[in-house]
């Protein structure tokens, strides 16, 4: 939520001449029209020696003046502010924005206009019109916005324009706190299949560690109340002058890295419905699947870039931080472009410092150096998955090219689980479709290879 409130009263000469000059500025074409049939009037009276036409040209000349002064005194009592519900949304779901006005003076306000700015992407800009607001009183208005691209889009400054009851004059004022909203790729609810197998470091649930690898290596701790008895090690208990007992046997989270190819020469066309968006959106909902199947997850894009942390490493470290890194790494792909880039090579480089675990990968147009270079990547993964996307068939919404299933076939032989994505493609439908091929490959190693 943020606010901003104007101060009570004018901050000195100079500032105080300065909002006269603009309150005479914000003259309606009605005032401007009575200022200046009061200058003739008040002229033709001298020339004409009229005394009652100088009085009504003087009244006419001094009622818009008047309506700029008392707008010129009461420009500093109001406080605003604006609450946005949520402040992270999907693309295409809408989000609430609530206004609130509170006149902070001992007098009731003429007729105020409100005004936000927004984004035409967020849609039109929204205006309030309130009547009258007394002393004290507080007036709250609402709109919603929504967008189908992502990004991070600011909302405000609020505008407010102060009417005279005359329509003589109109000031607008803006107030400087403004809020972001951020607009994250859809995610699609995957289904909960064993993809991946059951080999060690991946697969459902956590896997487990014993803290010793022999009576040797034992590394203990200090005993506490509740433990069990029979954990204690007594040697280093002799060693230490004090109960000492074995480590329990350590929770290790499965770690899945999720890699997005951004290369600019790996994809064509753009908008909602191109195949980046589509890659950018299947990224997405992998990593909330993965997270919430107690995986810690990092997000890799090809400029060798990591979330969250950096380094090797980056993965999320414990299960409590996970809302946060999936907080961090969603909006890092609400503002994720296209990179320079020709090549995966800083991407492999990552994975070759810390590559265990789980690899998924979201990738554009590969040619050959590239799709030898990926294969070269599932030797550094426990298991790997890749979804290749052909984006000359999704500009044309004709069928993969022939080249797309050779890259597939040569990152199969290579050992990923690879899947050619055709356009406007289900991420569910692949991702059960991919688990189906890796049960099969299961079987043909079984029975002697592919065949």
């Amino acid at each position: 939520m943020s606010g901003a409130a104007v101060p009570d009263g004018p901050r000195g000469d100079e500032d105080d001449r300065g909002g006269l000059r603009a309150a005479l500025g914000g003259l309606t074409t009605r005032g401007r029209s009575f200022l200046a049939a009061g200058v003739a009037a008040a002229a033709c009276a001298y020339v004409l020696g009229q005394a009652d036409l100088l009085r009504v040209g003087l009244l006419l000349a001094a009622l818009p003046l008047i309506c700029v002064l008392v707008l010129h005194r009461t420009r500093y009592r109001v406080a605003a502010s604006r609450r946005l519900t949520p402040q992270r949304v999907e693309t295409g779901h809408e989000a609430r924005v609530q206004l609130r006005m509170e006149n902070v003076s001992k007098l009731p306000t003429g007729l105020l206009m409100l005004q936000d700015h927004v984004p035409y992407m967020l849609g039109p800009r929204p205006r309030f019109v309130l009547d009258r607001v007394e002393a004290g009183g507080r007036r709250e208005v609402s709109y919603r916005v929504r967008s189908d691209l992502r990004g991070r889009f600011p909302l405000g400054p609020l505008q407010l324009r102060l009417d005279d009851p005359f329509g003589m004059c109109e000031l607008t004022r803006s107030f400087s706190a403004y809020d972001t909203l951020t607009v994250v790729p859809r995610t699609e609810a995957l289904p909960p299949v064993k993809l991946f197998g059951e080999a060690s470091g991946y697969g459902d649930g956590q896997s487990r560690s014993l803290a010793l690898a022999g009576d040797d290596d034992v590394i203990p701790r200090t005993y506490r109340h509740g433990d069990d008895l029979r954990r204690v090690h007594w040697r280093s208990t002799a060693r230490y002058g004090e109960l000492m007992v074995r480590r329990e046997e350590l929770p290790q989270r499965a770690r899945c890295t999720v890699l997005l190819d951004t290369r600019r020469i790996a994809y064509q066309g753009a908008g909602p419905d191109s195949a980046f968006e589509w890659a950018v959106s299947g990224t997405a909902s992998a990593l909330v699947h993965m997270l919430e199947r107690g995986y810690a997850v990092r997000l890799l894009t090809d400029t060798g870039s990591a979330v969250p942390g950096a380094g090797a490493e980056g993965f999320a470290g414990s299960a409590q931080d996970s809302a946060e890194a999936a907080g961090l790494m969603m909006d890092t792909l609400a503002v994720v472009d296209h990179s320079e880039g020709a090549g995966l090579s800083r991407a492999s480089d990552v994975l070759r410092g810390g590559g265990d675990g789980l690899l998924v990968a979201f990738l554009g147009d590969l040619d050959e150096e590239q799709a030898a270079l990926t294969s070269r990547m599932r030797g550094r993964s426990g298991a790997a998955v890749a979804f290749v996307l052909d984006s000359g068939t999704w500009l044309t919404g004709g069928s993969v090219a022939g080249a797309v299933d050779q890259r597939v076939r040569q990152l199969r032989e290579a050992g990923w689980t690879a899947l050619a994505v055709p356009p406007g493609a289900s991420l569910a439908d692949l991702w059960q479709q991919a688990a189906g091929l890796r049960t099969d490959a299961a079987a043909a190693d079984t029975y002697g290879g592919w065949s």
